[in-house]
């Protein structure tokens, strides 16, 4: 086997694409391809996302010697490539999905069960062929096998006892320790990709504020710098800000609620409560500053929807100064609650190599020692002006992830002040100009409170969507929920899974 090339030098094998940015995207053989393939698993390239176009299968890399970001791409006329995952399992689920929709065959695929397609689709691969389908049974799904004496398995959803989102879990147990946990899901899929195609650029902008609602902000900052990057759009600097504003502020919320509601799992309903309380506050200060308490359509291709005005501001230096107050109360309370540190000090536990094979980010990733976050490597503005640290834990347990979301909370109220003593006065949003004449195409990095976010965009020659593609964390964090949960009992699934939070409707699409 050839040494492993340094990521310009493996991308000199394939035929530059014209009008691609920021980063390059290469045309390559099918040699080249199952080459990056088998060596993905040595650790010097991460998977950033594995999807497919009309005509063509695309890997984005991360090379994490240099910074350096590529995109891969094989022509797939015959509806044929090799298989991704058969040299690299991370892989498979995104192979499965780019086969329902797209009706590509992985070539020696090691697992050929569908994924999105639960067998009620009218048609098969939507975006591909579109040929009719049979319905069939959605029970019919094979779960892997689990060997051992006086195993017993239990299904859970898709329907579950609160008011979530939709999954299936089915469990191999022996007593009332896991031996295999396996996740089906699919069940949140609404066809987004297709309903981009076609869109002009407002209106799929909401359609990727819409993805993941707990995430519209990162989602539609993603799609926005995507945009940005194909029509060589520089937004002005008041919206550079804001943006940053709007997406400390979604992170802050969706980390004080999953604290609580991690020690509400554990059965500890008192931190649940006090999260909420403060969880609330940001949003009332979203809808009071935005319009929104999500802050859903504020991002916009070339700016932002909503300026911020001088009563908005105090609103947010009010804020600050209440979770400062309040929050370290709340760190004391779970610090030194030991019934609490019981629970979810050794469980799930997740290990760093899982992490790096699956090149998992956010709190899940940070957790287990792994400090990529996107708003520092590649990096975007404004973070480039701003003072903050990544925070990193080595256990990799349930505690290790609360407390990376409690660190990143105190990250979080530094930034909002920073951002609120720096915000430049002026406009917040460029007029567009459709291209003519040519295909366009950009991709963007963009650090949500799970984790990066992968926003990859094609517009047509009428300043339409051609293809769009928009990967959520959870693609490379519900695998490792498998991992994390092996060994623990059945009672701590709960406190595990939400540990992580992935997302259902992200992860479908």
């Amino acid at each position: 086997m050839r040494p492993m090339p340094a990521l310009i030098d493996l991308l000199q094998e394939g035929a530059p694409v014209r009008g691609h940015a920021p980063w390059p995207r290469r045309r390559v053989t099918r040699d080249v391809w199952s080459f990056t393939a088998e060596r993905l698993d040595d650790g010097d390239w991460t998977l950033l996302d594995f999807w497919a176009s009309r005509e063509a299968v695309h890997m984005a890399l991360f090379e994490d010697a240099s910074g350096g970001i590529a995109v891969l791409s094989l022509d797939c006329t015959d509806r044929v490539f090799p298989s991704v995952a058969k040299s690299f399992p991370p892989a498979s689920r995104l192979e499965r999905a780019i086969h329902d929709l797209y009706g590509f065959e992985p070539a020696d695929a090691p697992d050929r069960r569908a994924w999105l397609d639960h067998g009620q689709w009218p048609v098969k691969s939507p975006l591909g062929a579109a040929l009719p389908a049979i319905p069939t049974p959605a029970t019919d799904y094979r779960f892997l096998a689990a060997e051992g004496d006086s195993l017993h398995r239990i299904p859970v959803g898709p329907v579950h006892a609160g008011i979530i989102e939709p999954g299936h879990f089915r469990f191999a147990a022996s007593g009332e320790t896991v031996v295999r946990l396996e996740a089906r899901l699919g069940y949140a899929h609404k066809g987004i990709e297709g309903l981009m195609r076609g869109a002009e650029l407002l209106h799929a902008g909401r359609l990727a504020g819409r993805i993941s609602g707990d995430s519209t902000v990162a989602y539609a900052f993603a799609f926005a710098r995507a945009v940005e990057a194909a029509l060589d759009i520089e937004i002005p600097p008041r919206a550079v800000w804001l943006r940053a504003l709007m997406a400390e502020l979604e992170r802050i919320a969706n980390h004080l609620g999953d604290i609580g509601a991690i020690c509400n799992d554990a059965a500890f309903a008192l931190m649940h409560a006090h999260c909420g309380i403060l969880r609330e506050e940001v949003l009332r200060a979203a809808a009071a500053c935005f319009g929104h308490r999500l802050m859903m359509d504020c991002v916009v291709p070339a700016g932002v929807a909503v300026d911020l005005d001088a009563e908005g501001r105090t609103r947010l230096d009010d804020l600050v100064r209440e979770i400062r107050k309040r929050f370290p109360e709340l760190i004391e309370l779970y610090d030194n609650t030991a019934s609490l540190q019981d629970r979810t000090t050794g469980a799930g536990t997740l290990t760093a190599d899982y992490v790096r094979r699956f090149g998992c980010g956010g709190y899940v990733g940070r957790a287990s020692g792994h400090s990529f976050d996107a708003r520092r490597r590649p990096g975007y503005p404004p973070y480039d002006a701003l003072r903050f640290e990544v925070p990193t834990r080595e256990t990799g347990d349930v505690n290790a992830r609360i407390w990376i979301r409690i660190e990143e909370v105190r990250e979080s109220l530094s930034l909002v002040e920073q951002i609120l003593e720096a915000l430049p006065d002026g406009r917040i949003r460029k007029e567009i100009n459709a291209p003519a004449g040519s295909v366009k195409e950009g991709a963007a990095l963009v650090e949500g409170f799970r984790g990066d976010i992968f926003a990859w965009v094609q517009l047509a020659a009428d300043g339409t969507i051609e293809s769009c593609r928009m990967r959520d964390p959870s693609w490379f964090q519900w695998p490792l929920l498998e991992a994390a949960i092996d060994g623990n009992i059945v009672a701590d699934f709960p406190l595990c899974n939400k540990s992580f939070n992935c997302s259902y409707s992200g992860h479908d699409l």
